[in-house]
């Protein structure tokens, strides 16, 4: 054995280690990017079914540019839908605020408790000194605003960027799957079109999955704000339809905006019997329907589904969240086809028992079966 021969090994484990170490440097310098990759994928994925579709009539270009229009309209049509009865239903508060402020008064010096509180507390002397500071107060308040803007604009520059790189996924990302697949062998190029092809499914049942969850969630709330009498209900019951495609906090988040809108309406009433149904029905979409309608749509346990929402929740918040169920039936879609991939290597490689005198041949030899 050469003496060199332990130098060498101690430097290829210095060169492999730095190696690693400088890979996963440059992956995280890069996570932005990667991150709007993925995004940009899944949102491939799930696009690719209508686009697909209208591909069968019209050009695949004129079949994206058509998907596109629907999805950004969307948003579009929602907002006419929410924000015009939300800024009426705002100036309409500001008009009454001196009038609720003159009705708190009231309701305070009426009763004898909240009286004794005022005279011992000053809690109105208090809240009229903090008002007194509002106007010292409007420069934080732009630089607040002005962070917020340049958010906004950044989370646009990404989300633009995202829907730029899913039309390219889109228009060529098939020919690139294929020239992939041309450079593998017939058998393994099978095997990863069917892998491809059931995960394309799984992503797009995922994305169906969640508009039903969805659709379920703005129904039954429009039907208990009806009941509640509470203005405004169809734009709130899509508010609580669109936050619910978020996983875990989506449907606390909708709660809570609907839940103000109840304190002007029927208070206590109203927002006494919301918040009952709101935390009820959190549990029950978490917990019951989100897992099931998942389960039967990707394939995947309602125990797995809720384990890889906390996990990518975790790790990756909102996006996690949303990406976690896709993704963990991807995973498993990958494990079963590897599993199955084992199992035939191994029966390709067990002996055949040797056939009897006179017989015909034998069934193949276990693959643990003794010499």
């Amino acid at each position: 054995m050469s003496v060199d021969a332990p130098a060498r090994s101690i430097v290829r484990i210095i060169l492999i280690a730095v190696g690693v170490a400088i890979s996963l440097y440059l992956l995280w310098l890069l996570r932005e990017p990667i991150g709007w990759i993925v995004l940009a994928t899944f949102i491939t994925v799930a696009l690719s079914g209508p686009v697909n579709f209208l591909d069968r009539y019209v050009p695949r270009g004129l079949a994206i540019a058509a998907v596109y229009l629907g999805l950004l309209l969307l948003p579009v049509a929602l907002g006419a839908l929410v924000v015009p009865p939300l800024v009426n239903q705002a100036n309409e508060l500001a008009d009454n605020l001196p009038e609720y402020a003159a009705d708190a008064q009231e309701f305070v010096r009426d009763n004898e408790t909240l009286r004794g509180l005022e005279e011992d507390y000053q809690i109105i002397d208090k809240v009229e000194e903090e008002a007194g500071k509002l106007p010292g107060r409007v420069d934080d308040a732009a630089v607040v605003l002005s962070d917020i803007g340049f958010g906004l604009v950044d989370s646009l520059f990404a989300l633009v960027t995202i829907l730029i790189l899913a039309a390219f996924m889109l228009g060529s990302g098939r020919t690139w799957v294929q020239g992939g697949l041309a450079l593998q062998p017939p058998d393994r190029a099978a095997r990863l079109s069917r892998v491809l092809d059931r995960i394309s499914a799984a992503v797009a049942n995922y994305v169906a999955g969640a508009l039903l969850q969805a659709t379920i969630a703005g129904v039954l709330a429009y039907i208990v704000l009806a009941i509640l009498g509470v203005p405004f209900r169809a734009p709130l019951a899509v508010l609580v339809g669109l936050f619910s495609l978020i996983p875990l906090v989506g449907a606390t988040v909708a709660a809570v905006v609907v839940g103000v809108v109840t304190l002007f309406t029927d208070f206590p009433t109203a927002t006494i019997v919301w918040t009952v149904w709101a935390i009820v029905y959190q549990q029950v979409e978490n917990n019951v329907i989100q897992p099931q309608i998942q389960r039967r749509a990707v394939d995947v346990q309602p125990f797995v589904v809720l384990v890889a929402v906390l996990f990518g929740a975790t790790l990756l918040g909102v996006i996690g969240a949303i990406l976690a169920v896709p993704a963990a039936a991807s995973i498993q879609i990958v494990i079963k086809e590897w599993w199955h991939y084992r199992l035939e290597g191994q029966a390709r490689a067990a002996p055949a028992v040797p056939a009897a005198p006179g017989g015909p041949p034998g069934p193949p030899a276990p693959a643990d079966a003794p010499p």
